[in-house]
């Protein structure tokens, strides 16, 4: 069947993640696939762009994963829960971004970009039917750590300001709206954060959260430890008001002195981008852009300072997109190019 056209679903198609997926599709290996977009009966009929061109988003139901190889989950975690062990069953190939089909037999968290960096292979098999790709902050800091072993870095400390758009479209009205009844002296929204992040700082969010800070942490430092032969991780996360765009201040450690421009040149590859001295990483330098940014700050030492920063969406929905190549590969059809 090589060459046959792959058919990939996209559910949760209305989403800030799933519109990212469906432009990086476009002008990815994947790109000659047909590619249905997926999502709840309310977003049904919504017009949203795919690569260069535009589609209607379907309703999601049973019948509507008829003939797929590949599907995304890159909504809710309630849509992956109700028609993911479906797909699984009908032998299509999962991509779970939200993590609640983690339990499922054939199930692995992968990050393709971090093995490629240490010079590891796949672990994935023909048994393998869903991966939930490694959390963003696993795959910045991950991406370090391959590269610095080298180097001798035996720790990694880092602080991490997340944006409101990793709790999707939801968080960022909320934190819109904050910002807005702030200025005019009304009551705030608090019912996805239940904190006020308008112009705040917090590292822990109120215990009425969606998702508490706690449960992602250890969701990054499970994923991190699960990823091997990285530096040990001390981990502080910040909830930062900011729209979108990860920003990182992190230490190495080693055993040795390291000059900084030993680290630049550990570092140098696919996947990171070394911008020049007058150009700082930030979330917003770092917008539209699918690499992690970082500057090492000058000097020689044992602990070293690194200033990272990433589009969490554009990162997410790329590193999404290599795992399912990794996937369809094992599968028989293969990737249409």
């Amino acid at each position: 069947m090589e060459g046959t056209r792959l058919r990939i679903g996209i559910v949760g198609a209305s989403s800030l993640l799933g519109k990212e997926l469906a432009e990086e599709l476009g002008s990815s290996v994947l790109a000659a696939a047909e590619v249905a977009l997926l999502d709840e009966e309310e977003a049904a009929g919504q017009l949203t762009s795919l690569g260069d061109e535009a589609s209607f988003i379907r309703s999601v139901e049973p019948s509507a994963f008829s003939g797929l190889d590949l599907v995304f989950f890159a909504g809710t975690a309630d849509q992956a829960r109700k028609y993911g062990p479906e797909a699984v069953k009908a032998g299509i190939a999962v991509i779970d971004l939200t993590t609640a089909l983690r339990g499922e037999a054939g199930a692995i968290v992968r990050s393709p970009w971090i093995a490629e960096a240490q010079g590891a292979g796949s672990l994935m098999n023909l048994g393998t039917s869903v991966v939930i790709p490694a959390h963003p902050v696993v795959v910045m800091l991950g991406l370090v750590g391959a590269r610095c072993t080298r180097l001798g870095v035996n720790l990694m400390a880092a602080t991490v300001l997340v944006p409101a758009s990793e709790r999707g479209q939801a968080g960022m009205d909320e934190m819109h709206q904050q910002t807005v009844n702030l200025l005019s002296f009304q009551s705030l929204p608090q019912e996805e954060f239940d904190a006020q992040v308008a112009f705040n700082l917090l590292p822990s969010l109120g215990i009425a959260a969606k998702v508490g800070m706690d449960e992602t942490a250890a969701r990054i430092e499970g994923e991190y430890r699960a990823a091997g032969r990285l530096p040990e991780l001390t981990l502080q996360l910040v909830q930062a008001p900011v729209f979108h765009g990860y920003a990182a201040s992190v230490m190495l450690e080693a055993g040795a002195r390291m000059p900084a421009s030993e680290i630049v040149a550990a570092l140098a590859g696919e996947h990171i981008d070394l911008p020049e001295e007058d150009e700082v990483p930030s979330n917003v330098s770092a917008a539209g852009q699918g690499d992690v940014m970082v500057r090492v700050k000058s000097g020689a030492s044992r602990r070293m300072w690194l200033w990272l920063a990433t589009d969490n969406l554009k990162l997410t929905a790329l590193h999404a997109i290599a795992c399912a190549v990794e996937l369809v590969s094992l599968r028989p059809k293969g990737i249409v190019q």
